[in-house]
C-alpha cells in the first residue's frame, strides 16, 4: 500500500496525503478528516522514507557505546531501542572502543546515515566528549556533562556507594575493603564517594590502603582481595562496585581458605540476573538499566521537539537488595 492508494480512495492528490501525514496547515479541515479516515481505514503506515522525502527528516537516532557485551550497557541500548521506535524512531547503534572510533563513527552516523539526534554512553571514557558535535542534540547517558551542556540520564551513584557501605556498617562491620572499577568513569568516583561519606559519617576514617582499583572483570577482584592480603590488610567487609568483581573477591576468600559471610561478607552493585543464584547469594544494589535507556531516549526526542528547552538531568535511584553474602560482624581472634 502506497501513498497513492491512499489518495486515489479520498479522492486528492498524493500531495495532499502527505500533508495531512506531516500536519501540514495547507489542508482544510475538511479534506483533513477525509483523509484521516482514509488512512484509518485502509490501515495505511506512513514508512520512513517516505516522510523523509516529505520532510527532510530521516528519523534515525544513534548511539554510541564503549561495548555492545557488557551487560550494563546492553540493558540500556535494548530499552532505549525500544522506547524510540515507540515513539516512531529507529536507533543505530554501534560500539567506540576509543576516541578514534568514536570520532570516526560520528562522522559516518552523521553524514551516512543522517542520524537526529545521539545518545552517549560513559561519554568520560576518555576525551570523546570533545568530539561531540555542537549542531546536533545529544543525551549524556550514564554520566552528568561538564558545564551543563548536554540532558543526562544517571543513577545516584554516591547514593548507591553510600547504601552499600551504609548496610556494612550496619552489620557491625568496620574495616571495610573497597574495590573501585575504573576510576576513569564518572560511576566509579561517585560510588567511592559514597562510600567514603557512611564511612564519614560513622566517624571511622577512611584508609586508602583498604581501596584497591579493578577494571569491572571477576579477575580483577579476585586480584583485588590477593593485594590486600599481601600488603597486610585486616578488613571483615568488602564492597565491590560490581557484581563481577564480587563475585572474583568471594572465590579469592575461600581459595584462601575463608568464608563469605562467616569470615567476609561481600556486597556487590549491578543485581545481575544470577546474583540470587550465586552461593552465597549475593547481597548487591539493584540499578533500573531499562529505566535509564527509556528515560534517555524520551529525553533525546524531546530534545528533538523543543531543542531551546532547559536542560534536565535526570537522577534514577538504586535499591539495596539483601541476600545471604552479608551477615553481622562476628569478633575472631586474629582476624
Amino acid at each position: 500500500m502506497t501513498i497513492r492508494d491512499v489518495a486515489a480512495r479520498a479522492g486528492v492528490s498524493h500531495q495532499t496525503v502527505s500533508r495531512v501525514i506531516n500536519n501540514s496547515e495547507r489542508v482544510n479541515d475538511d479534506t483533513r478528516a477525509r483523509v484521516e479516515a482514509t488512512i484509518t481505514e485502509m490501515g495505511y503506515r506512513p514508512n520512513a522514507i517516505a516522510r523523509f522525502m516529505a520532510r527532510g527528516r530521516t528519523y534515525n537516532l544513534a548511539c554510541l557505546s564503549p561495548n555492545l557485551t557488557d551487560f550494563t550497557y546492553a540493558n540500556i541500548i535494548e530499552a532505549a531501542e525500544t522506547e524510540a521506535r515507540r515513539l516512531g524512531y529507529f536507533l543505530l547503534i554501534a560500539s567506540a572502543p576509543d576516541e578514534n572510533s568514536f570520532t570516526t563513527l560520528i562522522d559516518q552516523l552523521l553524514l551516512s546515515r543522517r542520524a537526529e539526534g545521539l545518545l552517549v554512553i560513559s561519554p568520560f571514557l576518555d576525551a570523546r566528549h570533545e568530539r561531540l558535535p555542537r549542531n546536533i542534540p545529544v543525551v549524556f547517558v550514564g554520566a552528568e556533562p561538564q558545564q551543563g551542556r548536554a540532558p543526562s540520564v544517571r543513577l545516584d551513584e554516591t547514593k548507591g556507594g553510600y547504601m552499600a557501605t551504609r548496610h556494612l556498617l550496619e552489620l557491625g562491620h568496620r574495616q571495610i575493603a573497597h574495590v573501585t572499577g575504573l576510576m576513569i568513569e564518572d560511576c566509579s568516583r561517585f560510588r567511592l564517594v559514597g562510600y567514603r561519606e557512611a564511612l564519614k559519617e560513622a566517624g571511622i576514617d577512611f584508609e586508602t590502603s583498604l581501596v584497591i582499583e579493578g577494571d569491572w572483570s571477576a579477575t580483577s577482584g579476585y586480584k583485588a582481595v590477593q593485594q590486600l592480603w599481601q600488603q597486610g590488610a585486616q578488613f571483615s567487609a568488602i564492597f565491590a562496585q560490581n557484581d563481577r568483581m564480587a563475585v572474583g573477591a568471594i572465590r579469592a576468600i575461600r581459595d584462601a581458605g575463608k568464608q563469605v559471610p562467616c569470615d567476609i561478607s561481600v556486597i556487590g552493585y549491578d543485581d545481575m540476573p544470577l546474583a540470587s543464584y550465586f552461593d552465597p547469594s549475593l547481597t548487591t544494589l539493584r540499578q533500573d538499566m531499562s529505566a535509564i535507556g527509556r528515560q534517555a531516549a524520551q529525553l533525546l526526542i524531546d530534545r528533538l521537539a523543543n531543542p531551546r528547552s532547559p536542560l534536565k538531568h535526570v537522577r534514577l535511584p538504586v535499591q539495596l537488595v539483601v541476600r545471604t553474602s552479608t551477615a553481622p560482624y562476628v569478633m575472631k581472634g586474629g582476624s
